[in-house]
């Protein structure tokens, strides 16, 4: 009876010691999990975009960012090619544009007109550095050489099949020496023709932009119908004509991306600004929990 008992007591012992065994080896397991454990927070901050407008462009930033991007992209090779060689004439152009105080963002106009080719002449009839037209030679007093449009040049050559004695064409014996390609007078030119814009136009600059493009007949038609007192370009962008609406655009882009050339050069300009994801890291340092 007594040996029975032993054994009964000698097992229940042993019960609960291999209990307490299984209890602490859990705990140890259970801190081994937890002490390499790593908390994360989320946060957010923004970089603003490190593009800078010319002073005489800034409050056009909304209307036009994305196109500049865009163009930026899509146009680049242009962008360098026009930049290279504005190295050789807008010190020029500035200067002349200075002594008539008008601002220097207004040389672009001659990368835009000619790409600063003074030989090119348009099928519209408008020659040289600044693609200036007959009548506007005319009334700035360049001696000019009259220009035919495309349509009236193949009058002309199909009267020379028809009709003898044939009619010369810009032939080198009847050419008449041309300002409009002359770099000095026909910027020259070009900065009265502006001043005298900034006088009609209420010195805005956009307005004096698209007037160079379809005549200040047309951006004054324009105002007329938007109806706005003191308009800006923006309310009269849709009154435009198309082309005149992407050369203003195209005016404000090149005097941005210009004003940025060395961020753009080196492909670090940005346009928007960006948000950035922070994630932070944070390790958690738990006890051994014992019992």
């Amino acid at each position: 009876m007594k040996k029975h008992i032993s054994t009964i007591f000698i097992f229940t012992i042993c019960k609960i010691t291999f209990a307490q065994n299984i209890n602490t080896t859990t705990n140890k397991i259970l801190f081994a999990s937890n002490e390499n454990k790593i908390a994360t927070s989320t946060s957010y901050i923004t970089k603003a975009a490190n593009i800078v407008f010319p002073n005489v462009l800034k409050g056009n930033e909304e209307q036009t960012i994305d196109y500049i991007e865009k163009f930026a992209k899509n146009r680049r090779e242009y962008l360098v090619r026009m930049n290279n060689k504005s190295k050789k004439y807008f010190p020029k152009v500035s200067k002349i544009l200075s002594k008539k105080n008008l601002a220097k963002e207004y040389q672009v106009l001659l990368a835009l007109e000619s790409a600063f080719n003074g030989n090119v002449v348009s099928s519209a009839g408008a020659v040289g550095y600044w693609q200036i037209m007959d009548e506007v030679a005319q009334e700035y007093g360049l001696t000019y050489e009259p220009q035919i449009t495309a349509e009236e040049k193949k009058k002309l050559e199909l009267a020379q099949k028809t009709i003898k004695p044939t009619i010369e064409l810009n032939t080198k014996k009847n050419a008449i020496k041309d300002d409009r390609k002359n770099f000095i007078k026909s910027t020259n030119a070009a900065a009265r023709y502006l001043k005298d814009r900034t006088k009609n136009l209420n010195n805005n600059m956009l307005l004096i932009v698209a007037s160079y493009n379809c005549g200040v007949g047309n951006v004054w038609s324009a105002i007329k119908k938007s109806g706005v007192s003191n308009a800006s370009f923006w309310d009269i962008k849709k009154y435009l004509p198309q082309e005149t609406q992407t050369y203003v655009m195209n005016f404000i882009t090149l005097n941005v991306i210009f004003n940025n050339y060395q961020k753009f050069a080196n492909n670090t300009l940005t346009y928007k600004a960006e948000k950035i994801k922070i994630v932070t890291e944070t390790r958690i340092d738990t006890k051994e929990i014992s019992e």
